[in-house]
């Protein structure tokens, strides 16, 4: 879309800005970008001209609420149109610290309520039961085994998806961990299970293409970085297969992994580490998922709860 000369400017400076300083990933930046575009072109309809960074300093709280407005009637969800919001926010912040604009239009806008979501991970046996299907899905048993080498290493090792398609071929891991770099640019180190090596080795000895050792680990049919799109839709093609829910998605297995170790006794503060969450909170989400076991280890160390004979 055509954006008044200043609004362009300040948008390249702005993420340079996320970028280096921020440390923001690219597939953050790219959906921050997108969500203020969608802005903009909301305000250039409504303004009937592109806005420059004047126009923006007058704008409106009913402004912003009828772009939220418009965007939640085009199907976008509570946590979507909060990303989006979020996004804006940041742009204005910075056109606050660079042009002196009023941001008080924003920070008159409530974002939408968040529904308090619970983590789905798979069963055990559903995980397993992925891993073992996921090779028979393609006519190119190189394709195949590279999906089971993806989903083993979200599962085995508690990757986002975008991490795993991050790494590097030089960053395939030879021994029994792995240094990862998630969110923010922050890196940690994760364990990885036999079964992740003998997958990934399976799919590297099959994989028709010479990949780099600076390029994508994770290709795609012709050789490309493997679009995050594709590892979603093998997924979902597994579902009615091995009779999965809807939430069953390559993120899920992440959330398999915490949740799995939590139900082995493994400590909260060691899960928060191995998943990378900068808040203890966050990982403390998994042990709603595992009620039923810290009821059963209330019951049995707790002295009012032991029933005598």
């Amino acid at each position: 879309m055509p954006l008044a000369a200043d609004v362009a400017a300040a948008m390249e400076d702005w993420r340079r800005w996320l970028g280096a300083e921020r440390r923001l990933s690219v597939h953050t930046l790219r959906g921050y970008e997108h969500d203020l575009l969608s802005f903009l072109g909301f305000l250039a309809d409504h303004l009937g001209g592109a806005p420059d960074v004047a126009a923006l300093g007058r704008m409106r709280p009913t402004d912003i609420r009828g772009w939220l407005a418009r965007r939640a009637g085009e199907g976008a969800e509570a946590r979507t149109r909060a990303r989006a919001l979020s996004a804006v926010r940041s742009f204005f912040r910075h056109l606050g610290r660079s042009a002196a604009i009023d941001e008080s239009a924003l920070a008159a806008v409530r974002g939408p309520r968040l529904p308090h979501g619970v983590p789905k991970p798979l069963t055990r046996g559903e995980a397993s039961a992925v891993l073992e299907s996921a090779g028979d899905m393609e006519d190119a048993p190189w394709i195949g085994r590279r999906d089971s080498a993806l989903f083993a290493m979200l599962y085995g090792c508690g990757l986002r998806l975008g991490e795993a398609l991050s790494l590097t071929r030089g960053e395939a891991p030879a021994g029994d961990a792995l240094t990862v770099t998630g969110k923010g640019r922050k890196q940690r180190v994760v364990p990885v299970l036999p079964l992740v090596r003998d997958l990934l080795a399976a799919y590297l000895a099959a994989c028709p293409f010479a990949l780099e050792r600076t390029g994508p680990l994770f290709v795609g049919a012709r050789g490309g970085p493997l679009n995050p799109a594709v590892a979603q839709r093998q997924m979902r093609r597994l579902r009615p297969l091995l009779g999965l829910s809807n939430t069953a998605t390559p993120h899920a297995l992440r959330h398999s992994f915490a949740t799995h170790l939590l139900g082995a006794g493994v400590d909260l503060r060691a899960i928060q580490e191995l998943l990378g969450h900068a808040s203890l909170s966050t990982t403390q989400r998994y042990t709603a998922v595992d009620a039923d076991r810290m009821m059963a280890v209330y019951a049995a160390a707790h002295p009012r709860a032991r029933r005598t004979a």
